[in-house]
């Protein structure tokens, strides 16, 4: 076969989904609505279930729910019939995927779920299978031709679109955000982009505090004793007043005067610039690079004032965000 041919055929796949997730998204109605809701509220698990390519694509939308907030797993449809229909409360929510909806294997849940009043929702293609007419939330797929007539291609994609909708649909009704979404991506690139300034913040006897009255002299003292080349001014309520950076003092050691006994309010610089401990640590490092420092002063918004950590650029590049 001519290579130039491939591309072609790569083409005639695409637009056969394309085409599919078209319909499907024209076809979606209430029935999405309270799918959603009901997933939403679930006070237990979600098991999704499928056989063959739809088991795979079950597996993949249990996995995208769980990521997302919504305690979810996977169950073998071969397995369900040898105990594993054991795993399933009266309290989860079932959902089952199947293009013909007529599969031996899911006939046995179907019955087990009926039975013992667990909510079932059927996503499927045909209205007039035994998963479509015994569900009590149905999600119909509209039919789609599929690659060569024979491979499931289109039936897929558009089973994993509309799982990939009611996670993010969930996502959404739960409001569940950034901060939830890193408690469960710890690790790797997508945790380091999602930690927070309080994650990685210096704080406690860590932090260079000095009053503002403090001779300089001494000021000296704890910048060099601290090491990160700030001190972080107080007045006698204990709110900060203002910054000292070394670049500070390089400045004014240029100049003819002994500074060291000036008080270090005489320094200083009167509006520091903060940064909340719940934004994200990217965040800081982007007022860093536009503001061209190498520290923030990190506060909670219901106290501006109050210092409780430093963030500092050095610290935000060891953690790999960029």
């Amino acid at each position: 076969m001519n290579k130039k041919k491939f591309i072609s055929i790569a083409r005639d796949v695409i637009s056969l989904e394309i085409k599919a997730l078209q319909n499907l998204k024209k076809h979606l109605n209430s029935s999405y609505n309270e799918a959603v809701y009901q997933i939403a509220k679930c006070q237990s698990k979600v098991i999704l279930c499928g056989v063959g390519k739809s088991g795979l694509i079950a597996a993949k939308i249990a996995a995208t729910l769980a990521s997302v907030g919504t305690p979810s797993f996977n169950l073998s449809a071969s397995e369900a019939s040898h105990g594993d229909l054991g795993m399933i409360s009266k309290k989860d929510i079932l959902i089952l995927i199947s293009n013909s909806g007529e599969t031996n294997e899911l006939k046995n849940i179907i019955q087990f779920a009926n039975r013992n009043k667990i909510l079932l929702i059927g996503i499927v293609s045909k209205k007039d299978s035994l998963l479509f007419k015994t569900s009590d939330i149905k999600l119909l797929i509209p039919l789609a031709k599929e690659a060569e007539g024979i491979v499931p291609t289109a039936s897929t994609t558009s089973q994993l679109a509309l799982g990939d909708a009611l996670a993010i649909s969930v996502m959404k009704y739960k409001k569940f955000g950034k901060l939830d979404f890193k408690k469960f991506h710890p690790s790797g690139s997508l945790g380091a982009k999602l930690k927070t300034v309080e994650d990685i913040m210096i704080r406690g006897n860590k932090i260079p505090y000095v009053r503002e009255d403090l001779k300089m002299n001494r000021a000296l003292k704890i910048l060099t004793e601290k090491k990160l080349g700030i001190l972080i001014v107080l007045n006698n309520k204990n709110k900060t007043v203002g910054i000292v950076t070394d670049g500070q003092i390089r400045r004014f050691s240029e100049k003819k005067y002994d500074f060291r006994l000036l008080p270090v309010k005489k320094i200083m610089t009167k509006k520091p610039v903060f940064i909340d401990k719940d934004q994200l640590a990217a965040k800081a490092l982007s007022i860093m690079n536009n503001k061209k420092i190498t520290s923030l002063i990190v506060n909670k918004k219901d106290k501006p004032k109050k210092t409780i950590g430093v963030i500092h650029i050095h610290t935000i590049l060891q953690s790999n965000i960029s």
